[in-house]
């Protein structure tokens, strides 16, 4: 899963606490569709005077039917248009969404562990006691402070807990900008992805690294892709075998076109090679994240956020590993503004999808998260 994977599937999360109405609420009648469908949204978190926002930076995890996501929580603020509705001045919070039912429902919570990024890089420190990778709850979120630090936080208790911040190596990049995106391979052995800075220092280009001693050391593996005019970052990965990783990124030239690049290793991330354009066109406002998972009947699904009119999230699917995509999902197209996405999906026990995400539905609105749970139709 793009956010953090783990097994067969990864990443993955509050939920509101205002009555859902009768369109907030998912649909649950069985459906068996050929083609894909939407069964409906659902409104997670809202609330009047903050600002929800930007699951896709937090981490995704998933034990079964059991979901977790994390997303940012700031203080609602009239802005210009152009720019978050949101509150600057005051620090933003890092809370979860968790449901035990498949995405019916949802509770917000939020775990004291889980510092302001001011707090944590205050606090961090180093790891001196190996993690378990293994552990039935493990959960690992990876974030940075706009100064420079990044740190880390673990979980062994599906993130009711968190142990941390760690520091985290810049392994001799100018700086890293890290999001949530792992593999596990064993107790001690795990993969990460992250974006690091570019020579200039500006954001950015996509990296792996990898531990193989519980996280009290870290090695960068690869470089992915050459060094971008613009920016190439946040990337979402799957692995497709024991040797065979494919990651997708956000891209976006000097011009200001955007879309999404593939990219496939053949030898656990130590060489990359162009795996071709996923989604060409993101939209405006620098485009949007991937969100990359894979299904249980061998599928890839790749869900994202579109900033253009019509705005909204899409997603597209692929039968062959990523070498061809089917056409466009329109999974909503109903937002006033640019200011979404960043999504994480899950899949149910039942093939459905559930995908999380921020939105809006007015230009000066609060942020919220929403979720769409839908059918991929048969192959």
């Amino acid at each position: 899963m793009g956010a953090c994977l783990m097994g067969e599937s990864a990443p993955a999360l509050t939920a509101s606490e205002r009555t859902p109405t009768p369109t907030d609420r998912a649909v649950t009648t069985p459906v068996a569709m050929a083609s894909p469908s939407v069964l409906g949204h659902t409104v997670i978190f809202r609330e009047s005077d903050r600002f929800g926002g930007w699951p896709a930076n937090n981490g995704a995890w998933s034990w079964g039917d059991e979901f977790v996501f994390g997303f940012t929580v700031a203080w609602h603020q009239k802005q210009d248009v152009q720019r978050h509705q949101m509150d600057r001045s005051r620090p933003k919070e890092s809370w979860l969404a968790r449901s035990v039912d498949g995405g019916t429902s949802w509770t917000i919570e939020k775990p004291a562990t889980l510092l302001t990024a001011d707090e944590a890089v205050m606090q961090r420190k180093p790891l001196v006691v190996a993690l378990d990778f293994s552990q039935p709850g493990f959960a690992l979120t990876v974030r940075f402070h706009p100064s420079g630090p990044t740190y880390f936080y673990a979980s062994i208790d599906r993130g009711r807990n968190w142990a941390g911040p760690y520091d985290f190596p810049d392994l001799g990049t100018p700086g890293l900008r890290a999001r949530t995106d792992y593999i596990v391979h064993g107790p001690s052995e795990l993969t990460i992805f992250l974006t690091a800075e570019k020579s200039n220092e500006k954001e950015g280009r996509p990296i792996c690294a990898r531990t193989t001693d519980g996280g009290l050391t870290w090695r960068l593996l690869a470089q992915i892709g050459p060094e971008p005019a613009g920016f190439a970052i946040m990337p979402s990965t799957v692995q497709l075998d024991p040797q065979t990783f494919l990651t997708t990124v956000r891209t976006q030239d000097n011009e200001s076109q955007t879309w999404i690049d593939a990219w496939i290793s053949k030898d656990r991330g130590v060489h990359w090679e162009y795996h071709g354009r996923p989604v060409p066109n993101t939209g405006t406002n620098n485009g949007n994240p991937p969100d990359l998972i894979s299904l249980r009947d061998g599928r890839l699904c790749l869900v994202y956020g579109y900033r253009s009119q019509p705005r909204g999230i899409r997603a597209r699917l692929s039968r062959d590993q990523g070498q061809t995509w089917g056409e466009e999902i329109v999974l909503r197209s109903d937002a006033t503004t640019h200011d979404l996405g960043y999504s994480r999906s899950f899949q149910r026990s039942d093939g459905r999808i559930v995908s999380v995400y921020y939105y809006n539905d007015g230009p000066h609105s609060e942020r919220f998260i929403a979720a769409t749970t839908w059918t991929p139709g048969r192959i």
